[in-house]
């Protein structure tokens, strides 16, 4: 199984937010830090505020923050967010009479079994778990805290 890009990009801005908990988070940065296009992750940021993951503040000072704690945002929530509609296989998209071998073919329920396999792993693990105690990831995505970006709700 393959993450599209934007679930990948949902979860490096998670994880960008998640190591910088006392800022409010800029697009320009996760962008710069994470080598991906603004543009692109401009749309993601939309459905991860859309999806209740992150909370977005508009305006100059404006940026993004989780939504809630890092422990209670889920990795299989947000992929599954951000993947509903792809379907694993030709057989799973809405119109299987694409593929002659449907009637027949025993693959499709072993590919389900895997996607819920799949999942099943990504719904033991939480943001948290893949940034707490990380150190290399904390060198690569903690940023300084500027004057006046504190976040309203950090303590």
């Amino acid at each position: 199984m393959r993450l599209t890009t934007r679930t990948d990009l949902a979860l490096r801005t998670l994880m960008f937010c998640a190591l910088n908990p006392s800022r409010i988070v800029r697009k320009h940065e996760v962008a710069e830090r994470c080598n991906v296009s603004e543009n692109h992750l401009a749309q993601v940021i939309n459905g991860l505020a859309r999806k209740g993951f992150v909370t977005t503040i508009r305006g100059r000072n404006g940026g993004l923050t989780l939504a809630r704690p890092m422990q209670e945002i889920g990795v299989g929530a947000v992929a599954r967010a951000f993947e509903g509609g792809v379907p694993v296989a030709q057989c799973f998209a809405a119109s299987r009479a694409a593929c002659p071998l449907a009637p027949s073919c025993r693959l499709r329920d072993a590919l389900a079994r895997a996607v819920a396999a799949f999942y099943a792993s990504l719904d033991a693990l939480t943001i948290s778990d893949l940034v707490s105690c990380n150190d290399g990831l904390q060198q690569l995505l903690e940023m300084p805290e500027p004057m006046g970006m504190r976040c309203a709700h950090a303590s």
